[in-house]
C-alpha cells in the first residue's frame, strides 16, 4: 500500500488492532470521569502487543487566576491605586481525562466554565498551579516548540494566515515557521487544496475571502505540518449551511481516514452530534460528564420526544404514559419514557386513540440535556 507524504507522516503504523476495558478503574465497565479509558494495542514487527499511551493525559489539573476588583466610583479607583484588592477563580479545578490516539471528542461547556484555559494549557501557553499534563509524551510548557510542533489549531474567530497576504503565501510563511520539508510540504499543501477545494482562492489575500474560504484555508493552513492533534475552536462559526457542511465532513474524513486526534470545542451542538463519539462536559472548572452522546442523555434524563401531526387540529389528546409539552395546530408534541413504556407499544396506543397524518420518535435536543446537566449542577453546589 502506498501513501502521499502527508499520509505517511500522519499515520502511525503499526496499527490499531483492539481496545481493551480497564475496569479496575471504572465502576461495573462504565465510564467515569477522568479515570477510565480504553488501552489500545499494538502490535511490534514480533507479534507482541503493548498499550498505546494516550494523545493527552491530564490529571488533577488545577489552574487559578488573581482578578483584580475595586470598588465603583472615582473614590474607589483612588483607593486601588494605593491598596488593590484580588479574588481568586477557580478557572480549571482539579480535572482529569485521557484523549487516546484517533479520537473525535466534543469539549463542550458554557461561557467561564474553562474550556480555553485548558486548552491553553495543553498546548503550553499557560502553566498550570498543580496537576499533572502530558500531550504526546511532553510536558507542554516545557517542551513547547516540540509540541506544538505536532499540534494543529483553528480558531473560528481569528486567522493565522496573514490578512494581506494571497493564501498561497500565508502558506508558504507556515512552511517556513514549522521548518517543514520541501517535499513534503508541497505533497501536503497540493493534497489539502484538492480536498477542500482552495485551487481558485490560492492568489486571493486572506481579507477578501468570505467567512466559508477563509475556514477551508484555515483549516489547510493548520494541517500543513501533518500534527497529530488538531484542536478545532468554533470552526463552524457564522457559516452558511453549505459551507458548515463541508467543514463537517473534511474533519470526519480526517478524524476516519487519516487517524488525526481532534479535540471540538463549539457552542453548536449540532457540531457535536455530528462529528463525536465522545462528549466531555466542563461546567465551573470541574468535568461534569465524560462519555458518549447517549450516556449523556442517560444522565440526565431517559424520555423521548414523539411528535405527531394530528387529521384534526382540535382533537383533545389523551394517552396514557405521555405528557403533551406543546401545540402547535395540527402538531402535537410529547414526552414519555421507554423504559415505562415501549416506543412501538405508545405508538400503537396514540394510533389507536387518534386519527394520525404522520409521526416521529426523536431523543430530546442535545441542547435542551446540556442545559439541564448544567442546571442540575448548579443546584448542587452549595
Amino acid at each position: 500500500m502506498t501513501h502521499s507524504v502527508w499520509q505517511q507522516a500522519t499515520f502511525r503504523p503499526p496499527y490499531v488492532l483492539g481496545v481493551v476495558w480497564d475496569k479496575s478503574h471504572t465502576h461495573g465497565g462504565t465510564r467515569q470521569p477522568g479515570l477510565a479509558r480504553a488501552d489500545r494495542l499494538r502490535c511490534r514487527p514480533s507479534g507482541i502487543l503493548w498499550p498505546m499511551p494516550p494523545v493527552v493525559r491530564v490529571e488533577r489539573l488545577v489552574k487559578t487566576f488573581q482578578i483584580a476588583e475595586r470598588r465603583p466610583g472615582f473614590g474607589g479607583a483612588l483607593a486601588g491605586l494605593f491598596r488593590r484588592r484580588y479574588r481568586a477563580v477557580r478557572a480549571v479545578d482539579g480535572i482529569s481525562f485521557d484523549i487516546d490516539p484517533g479520537e473525535l471528542v466534543g469539549y463542550i461547556g458554557p461561557n467561564g466554565a474553562g474550556k480555553s484555559t485548558t486548552v491553553k494549557v495543553l498546548s503550553g501557553i499557560l502553566v498550570p498551579d498543580s496537576g499533572i499534563c502530558r500531550v504526546l509524551g511532553r510536558v507542554p510548557w516545557e517542551e513547547r516548540i516540540a509540541t506544538v510542533a505536532q499540534l494543529g489549531v483553528v480558531f473560528g474567530q481569528r486567522t493565522q494566515l496573514w490578512w494581506d497576504l494571497p493564501v498561497l503565501e500565508s502558506f508558504d510563511l507556515l512552511r517556513d515557521i514549522y521548518r517543514v520539508p520541501r517535499t513534503a510540504y508541497e505533497s501536503a499543501r497540493d493534497e489539502l487544496i484538492a480536498l477542500l477545494e482552495l485551487a481558485p482562492l490560492l492568489d486571493v489575500p486572506v481579507r477578501q475571502l468570505s467567512l466559508g474560504q477563509r475556514m477551508r484555508c484555515d483549516l489547510a493552513a493548520s494541517l500543513l505540518h501533518a500534527p497529530r492533534l488538531l484542536f478545532l475552536d468554533e470552526p463552524t462559526i457564522g457559516l452558511d449551511a453549505v459551507s458548515k457542511l463541508a467543514v463537517r465532513d473534511f474533519v470526519r474524513r480526517l478524524n476516519r481516514e487519516r487517524g488525526v486526534t481532534v479535540i471540538l470545542t463549539t457552542h453548536d451542538l449540532d457540531d457535536i452530534e455530528a462529528l463525536c463519539n465522545r462528549v466531555l462536559v466542563i461546567g465551573q472548572g470541574r468535568i461534569l460528564c465524560d462519555g458518549s452522546l447517549a450516556e449523556l442523555r442517560g444522565r440526565v434524563t431517559t424520555q423521548r420526544c414523539l411528535t405527531v401531526d394530528l387529521e384534526d387540529a382540535g382533537a383533545v389528546v389523551d394517552c396514557p404514559g405521555a405528557v403533551v409539552v406543546g401545540r402547535d395546530g395540527h402538531r402535537v408534541h410529547l414526552r414519555f419514557d421507554p423504559v415505562q413504556v415501549p416506543a412501538p407499544e405508545m405508538i400503537s396506543r396514540f394510533v389507536s386513540r387518534h386519527a394520525v397524518r404522520d409521526l416521529f420518535v426523536e431523543n430530546p435536543p442535545i441542547e435542551e440535556i446540556v442545559a439541564r446537566l448544567f442546571a442540575q449542577e448548579s443546584a448542587r453546589k452549595p
